[in-house]
C-alpha cells in the first residue's frame, strides 16, 4: 500500500501520510510522495486547495529515525524535508491534525496555511531535548504564527502544547472533537475552493510574500500580482454572476 494516499473532493486534494504503524514518521518514500502531491496540486487548474493529514491516531511524529539510521534522507530537492517544508504548495493547504504533530511533524503543520485540530492533538518542537535544532522551518515560521514570546518558550523548552492552548495562541483555526479534524478541514477547504482559483492563489502569494516587502514598495509589488487577476476572465465572471444572482462558473483564466 502506498505510504502517501491522495483523494480529490470537489476541487480539493486530500493528501494522507499512510504510515500509522510508526505514527506517520517521514521516510524517503513519504517525503517523495508528499512532494509529488504538492506538484500535482500546483500543476492542476481544477484543484484550488489541499489538505494534509495522517492516517491513524497521529498526524506525524517527524523523521523516521530507523530509516535515517539506515542511511535514508527524507528530503526532496527543491522542497526540503518531507517534500514540503522549504517550498510548500502554491495553493492554500490545510493541516488536519489528530494526535501528535511534533518535531518535523509540527514543522509540516507550520508549512500549511491553516490548521484544523482535534482537541486531543498535541504540538511541539522537542528537538532541544535531544541536543538538536528544529531546522525544518519550525523556528522560522512559529514566531509568525503565535506571539514571539510564546514561540521562544515553546522552542527553547521543547514543550508539548495541547491543541486548546495552541488555539488560544492563534495557531489553530478550528478545534474539533477527536476524530473530526479531517471532516472539518474538508468543509473549510470547500469554502476556499468555492472562490475564484486565480484570486485564491494570488491572495495566498501576497499573504506569504508581503511580510518581507519594503514599506515603500508594498502596493507596487501587490499590483504586479493582483492586476493580472483583475484582468482575467474569472474576474469578469465573478462580477457577472453577482449581477445575475447566480453562482460563478470559474475557468481559471
Amino acid at each position: 500500500m502506498s505510504v502517501v494516499l491522495t483523494e480529490e473532493v470537489d476541487g480539493v486534494l486530500v493528501v494522507t501520510v499512510n504510515r500509522p504503524e510508526v505514527r506517520n514518521a517521514i521516510n524517503t518514500a513519504a517525503a517523495e510522495g508528499i512532494a509529488a502531491a504538492m506538484d500535482e496540486l500546483d500543476r492542476r487548474d481544477d484543484l484550488t486547495a489541499g489538505i494534509l493529514t495522517g492516517a491513524g491516531k497521529s498526524f506525524c511524529t517527524g523523521m523516521d529515525l530507523a530509516a535515517f539510521l539506515a542511511g535514508e534522507r527524507p528530503s526532496v530537492p527543491g522542497r526540503g524535508f518531507a517534500g514540503i517544508v522549504e517550498r510548500p504548495a502554491e495553493k492554500p493547504l490545510i493541516a488536519a491534525v489528530e494526535g501528535y504533530a511534533v518535531a518535523g511533524g509540527f514543522e509540516i503543520v507550520l508549512a500549511c496555511d491553516l490548521v484544523v485540530a482535534s482537541r486531543e492533538a498535541v504540538f511541539g518542537l522537542p528537538e532541544v531535548r535531544r541536543g538538536l535544532v528544529a531546522a525544518g522551518g519550525g523556528l522560522i515560521r512559529l514566531p509568525a504564527r503565535v506571539p514571539s514570546q510564546l514561540a521562544a518558550e515553546w522552542a527553547l523548552t521543547g514543550a508539548f502544547v495541547p491543541a486548546p492552548r495552541a488555539a488560544e495562541a492563534g495557531l489553530v483555526n478550528r478545534l474539533t472533537e477527536p476524530g473530526g479534524a479531517l471532516a472539518v478541514a474538508v468543509e473549510l477547504a470547500a469554502a476556499i475552493a468555492a472562490n475564484g482559483p486565480l484570486a485564491v492563489r494570488a491572495t495566498k502569494r501576497i499573504l506569504a510574500e508581503s511580510r518581507g516587502w519594503p514599506a515603500d514598495e508594498v502596493f507596487e509589488r501587490q499590483r504586479a500580482i493582483s492586476e493580472p487577476v483583475r484582468a482575467s476572465e474569472d474576474a469578469k465572471e465573478g462580477a457577472t454572476a453577482f449581477r445575475e444572482k447566480r453562482k460563478p462558473v470559474w475557468r481559471g483564466r
